[in-house]
């Protein structure tokens, strides 16, 4: 078994074309900004509340706008790629990511900032589902795992250094002209990715299978109001003090989560091309890797939040002592994620395992922490080494789980398998947001006025934020024992099974 399997990935490695490497750097450019923008704006957070008086409500909305947005658009855009070609569906996203930047830059009131956002998302998930069609489309073997490890690294390394490059930002040109730079940033990295795009992105070959007949414009509509109905009462009910409505309408979400299934199914069964190829969870792997993305990004994104509200917040540190804090986290990431590739093809779902579990390790000591220390007491030196230990457990996750995920299905299905995992990362980032900032102000009680009430206030209710995070990393923990040990297409190669 060995030396015929491992012959032809050694034997084809060094045949893939060079275009292909220089197209994976204008993917990366754009995943870049894109999940650079899931963190970057934690750190902004109270300069952004000073400056627009924003509410707690509006704060929340800032995050989880921005990822329901973008896990609404990454099925469509996936399914819209494979039919026409990922290259033009790429440019279209990043050019409105670009564009949405500069008016989150220039909002003057926190709707305006808010509505800017939710476009920001939305173009984000039109372009993100490209870069890992494109890996699965472009690299055979053991270049496709490389490719993904990048990938990981990528993301993993970009959400982690969002904090810093935030904190740097906002240190350097003051607080009302910081926080609308935390935006501009992704100005010139859009634009060059757009141009390069045009020039090195390749175009659909003649022999790839292109899904026949017309997008599922009714699956699209039953899965988008089924993700806003859920997820908009858990952003808004914390403010709204939790009325009737909001059960009912997150009630409603999940009967037309229900419906949404049946749909799919019955759509394909009339031999048309559905969204969500009911398909894809005949895989066991593919079906728990789902559910394991959605609780893990749910315990991951919420971090940096809970952090920074209260760094800056209670403990009174400036926006670039919040983003340091991060940085252990980034360095922990970093080192692993360029590990994970070669850990994952001796490991397996050990892998999984270990990342997982350094993630729950982590965010347990970091509420330890919060729940024993006097406020005055907390440093960043005490968050160093669990902080490091979750970056660390982070780095062997992600690339691994993704390339676990969508080595079980058809290459025609790249597309659609890369927009489900996406948009379910997204959407468990959105409710993990949604879950801790309501945590976190339902917990924020300042006994009496004062420096010291306020840094107890903040830090009793962030302790409280993090243990729901740290939940939610053992609940991922628990999931990944539902993956096979092994795929039998690990090394990239699609099965039709």
């Amino acid at each position: 078994m060995s030396s015929p399997s491992t012959a032809v990935p050694t034997a084809t490695a060094p045949a893939v074309p060079k275009q292909a490497w220089q197209a994976l750097i204008v993917l990366l450019l754009g995943m870049f900004i894109a999940l650079l923008d899931t963190t970057i704006v934690n750190v902004a957070l109270p300069s952004i509340r000073n400056d627009l008086d924003a509410s707690e409500a509006t704060l929340s909305w800032i995050i989880s706008g921005y990822a329901l947005a973008f896990g609404l658009a990454l099925i469509p855009a996936g399914r819209i790629g494979d039919r026409i070609g990922h290259k033009w569906v790429f440019i279209t996203g990043i050019t409105l990511f670009t564009v949405a930047s500069l008016f989150c830059g220039l909002a003057q009131d926190d709707t305006h900032l808010v509505v800017a956002r939710i476009v920001q998302g939305l173009a984000g998930g039109i372009f993100v589902p490209a870069v890992t069609a494109y890996i699965q489309l472009l690299f055979p073997g053991h270049a496709r795992g490389k490719a993904f490890a990048i990938q990981g690294a990528v993301l993993g390394v970009s959400s982690a250094l969002g904090p810093i490059v935030g904190g740097l930002l906002i240190e350097a040109f003051g607080a009302e002209n910081g926080w609308r730079l935390v935006f501009y940033v992704n100005l010139p990295i859009g634009l060059i990715a757009a141009i390069l795009a045009i020039v090195l992105l390749p175009k659909r070959s003649a022999e790839e299978i292109r899904p026949q007949g017309g997008l599922d414009w009714i699956g699209v509509l039953l899965i988008s109001a089924s993700f806003v109905a859920i997820l908009v009462p858990l952003i808004q009910g914390q403010d709204a003090g939790w009325p009737t409505w909001t059960y009912v309408t997150i009630a409603a979400g999940i009967v037309l989560l229900a419906l949404f299934a049946f749909w799919e199914v019955s759509y394909q069964k009339r031999g048309k091309t559905a969204l969500v190829p009911p398909t894809l969870f005949h895989h066991p792997a593919f079906t728990g890797g789902v559910i394991l993305a959605l609780v893990y990004f749910a315990a991951f994104t919420s971090i940096f939040f809970t952090i920074s509200l209260l760094w800056q917040g209670g403990l009174g540190h400036t926006a670039l002592e919040s983003g340091l804090v991060a940085m252990p986290f980034a360095i922990g990431s970093i080192l692993s994620a360029s590990q994970s590739n070669k850990l994952s093809e001796k490991l397996g779902r050990n892998v999984l395992i270990i990342g997982t579990a350094l993630v729950t390790i982590g965010l347990g000591w970091l509420w330890l922490i919060l729940a024993n220390t006097n406020p005055a007491d907390i440093t960043s030196w005490m968050l160093l080494a669990p902080l490091l230990i979750a970056g660390v457990g982070n780095g062997f996750f992600i690339a691994p789980n993704v390339q676990f995920i969508v080595a079980t299905v058809d290459r025609p299905e790249a597309g659609a398998a890369s927009a489900v995992i996406a948009a379910v990362q997204q959407i468990g980032a959105a409710i993990g947001i949604a879950i801790i900032g309501a945590t976190l102000f339902g917990n924020l009680v300042v006994a009496g006025p004062g420096e010291e009430a306020l840094a107890t206030g903040f830090t009793d209710a962030a302790a409280a934020a993090m243990l729901v995070s740290a939940a939610f990393a053992l609940l991922a923990f628990a999931l990944v024992f539902a993956l096979p040990k092994k795929v039998s297409s690990w090394e990239g190669m699609p099965q039709g099974h």
